[in-house]
């Protein structure tokens, strides 16, 4: 077996409370790494077109990669695969905290689960004994997702739901410790199936094909994220939501259902503002993890808790002209326990407030009002009164009530803190990105609008690029599986500390503007490994790896995706952003809004798709993708 994996596979069926181990396939290993790569693979392999999302034959796949285990910074995550219930197409999420060293520990690379128990249960799964304990979890059903791990033990390894997931709120996720796989619905899945929990457990040990030069590389890298003023300080400091700031001068940070793209009291959500009014500490809960951008807060009656991430106090904040950042993280850790993405959570809510502001719908929820918004949470959780049907998400609400044009998703899934009018490369992304309106599948804006080195993010230079690049990127990122915060420290030191309005910068932003086909050819030259993950993987897996070989990986991924979706009847349509983002301009210069027009057919071309955002034959033959 290549070196780095397990080399097995766990399946377990709920219905018949049986498991099997099975041998990992190398070659699909190789083809697609793991984590989110090797899950779509086994989904696609193992359904029929148009299955229900929430019946027994949709897999709840958890899968690992082969840096998971290591002792490499940020390699405490595991994806999680299956057909969305709130999109339909493909999903799935990613997630820190500690439950994929309990998988590797246990000597498991990915855990696919079937069928429905007939009452909740919890799975103990033990390395050491190739044991699955099937543990009734009665008792366990109704709690939140924090005092569930304590119960179960706050030093082993789990993936838990909460409430949300129990009661199959369209975003409900799937949570390790402080830590959530919020987005598309996975936590509704694993309600759907009355799995309560998986804890993981064992004492094997990774094996690499050369263990001294990988210690000694992960030495180095662990120095640079130190020293990097990112990683090593402002994430330190502030947590993500240090850049609110940012986004609110550059006019993306969501404001009254996207209406805005700004706010004159954002400050007060700012990772600053927290620094030095809120903070009561700083911890990571992720293993392995030298960037501890966890932000501890004070909640009143629950003490010192984990305070809001950029996502929840843009999405939660601003989005519903609320600026109290104490009553933005009483909600958020009122769904990190229920165990629901504040991404769509606050979405829903603001759309659901300009519904109520257009007399379209009334849910007694209005914009700048916090009154009704914490018992809102708690209903959406339970799926009580109007909660029920808020619990579904934005798509299925303007189904109902109308206000399609202004309701912010793509897909299905809810779009996250950065407005694409301000960010045209992010709002190609959002458009064609397979799992819906998402930031972490690509994470274009951070070369447009939020890095240290911007490019113009509104000409229609290197927008069709940059989406394709980063995407492939972020597809082997989640397939190895790795926390993307890493690809910072690919913005070099030297270029950070370069005064903002230098020479020295405005040049190199302004070549980096012209450079598509350069870098385009670049990032898929096959030769050295350049940077940690290609390194990383050549130490533990022995395996030749480069950034073309990653970007290779990464498009056939991101095109078994595109051909998921395609079976699922998605199609070009689909590839879209909400009217109100095309049409409405929230700068002064701009009469209209995102040119996606302009944009999509330049895209589709790069991918190798047809007019019809096909994948050519040839592009399939390429790749070796099998459909």
């Amino acid at each position: 077996m290549i070196k780095g994996y397990a080399g097995r596979i766990l399946e377990v069926n709920l219905s018949r409370r049986s498991f099997e181990y099975k041998p990992l396939d190398e070659e699909t290993a190789r083809l697609y790494i793991g984590g989110k790569g090797y899950g779509t693979r086994l989904l696609y392999d193992r359904t029929e077109a148009g299955i229900d999302a929430l019946g027994p034959d949709n897999p709840l796949i958890f899968a690992t990669g082969p840096l998971n285990g290591s002792a490499a910074p940020q390699t405490n995550r595991f994806a999680v695969v299956c057909k969305s219930p709130l999109t339909g197409g493909i999903g799935n999420a990613a997630c820190g905290g500690s439950f994929a060293y309990g998988l590797k520990k246990a000597g498991v690379d990915l855990v696919i689960v079937m069928g429905v128990s007939e009452k909740p249960v919890r799975l103990l799964i033990d390395g050491d004994r190739d044991a699955v304990e099937f543990i009734d979890a009665s008792e366990l059903w109704g709690k939140g997702t924090y005092e569930t791990q304590e119960i179960l033990g706050k030093k082993k390894y789990h993936a838990v739901i909460g409430p949300a997931g129990e009661n199959q709120v369209l975003y409900a996720g799937i949570v390790s410790n402080e830590r959530i796989a919020g987005r598309t619905g996975v936590g509704a899945v694993m309600g759907s199936k009355r799995l309560k929990a998986v804890t993981a457990q064992g004492s094997r040990k990774l094996d690499m094909e050369d263990p001294e030069k990988f210690k000694e590389y992960t030495r180095e890298v662990r120095r640079i994220f130190r020293e990097h003023p990112v990683l090593g300080d402002s994430l330190k400091r502030f947590g993500t939501a240090g850049i609110v700031n940012t986004t609110n001068a550059r006019n993306i940070i969501p404001t009254r259902n996207f209406q805005r793209g700004s706010h004159p009291e954002a400050y007060k959500l700012s990772g600053e503002y927290m620094e030095d009014h809120e903070l009561k500490g700083i911890k990571s809960s992720c293993i392995h993890c030298p960037v501890t951008c966890g932000r501890d807060v004070e909640v009143e009656g629950k003490g010192r808790v984990k305070g809001p991430e950029y996502e929840t106090v843009a999405l939660l904040g601003t989005n519903l002209d609320v600026t109290d950042l104490k009553r933005v993280s009483e909600w958020n850790y009122q769904a990190d326990d229920l165990g629901m993405d504040t991404i769509s959570l606050g979405a829903t809510l603001g759309f659901a407030m300009e519904l109520q502001e257009k007399g379209l719908a009334n849910f007694g929820l209005h914009f700048g009002d916090v009154k009704g918004i914490g018992q809102a949470i708690e209903d959406i959780g339970h799926r009580r009164g109007d909660g029920n049907e808020l619990a579904d998400g934005t798509r299925k609400l303007a189904q109902k009530y109308g206000g399609m044009d202004f309701a912010p998703h793509v897909k299905g899934l809810e779009l996250s803190a950065y407005d694409p009018r301000g960010s045209f490369a992010q709002g190609v992304e959002y458009a064609t990105t397979n799992r819906g309106g998402c930031h972490v599948q690509g994470a274009s804006m951070y070369m447009e609008s939020v890095g240290p080195l911007t490019i113009n993010p509104q000409n229609l230079r290197l927008k069709a690029d940059l989406p394709v690049l980063q995407q492939n990127l972020a597809c082997a990122i989640n397939s190895m599986v790795l926390c993307y915060f890493t690809t910072y420290g690919m913005v070099p030191k030297a270029v950070h500390d370069m005064p903002a309005d230098s020479f020295a910068r405005k040049a190199i932003s302004t070549a980096m503007e012209f450079s598509g086909p350069m870098m385009g050819l670049a990032m898929r030259r096959k030769g050295n490994a350049m940077i940690w993950y290609e390194k990383w993987l050549r130490y533990i897996t022995g395996a030749p790896m480069s950034s073309g070989h990653l970007q290779e990986i990464g498009e056939r991924i991101f095109n078994l995706e595109r051909m998921y979706n395609l079976r699922e009847g998605l199609s070009a349509s689909d590839d879209t952003l909400p009217r109100r983002i095309l049409e409405e301009s929230t700068f002064d210069h701009m009469e209209s809004g995102h040119p996606l027009h302009l944009l999509l057919p330049k895209y589709y071309k790069k991918r190798g798709w047809d007019a019809q955002g096909v994948p050519k034959p040839e592009t399939l033959q390429r790749l070796g993708v099998r459909v």
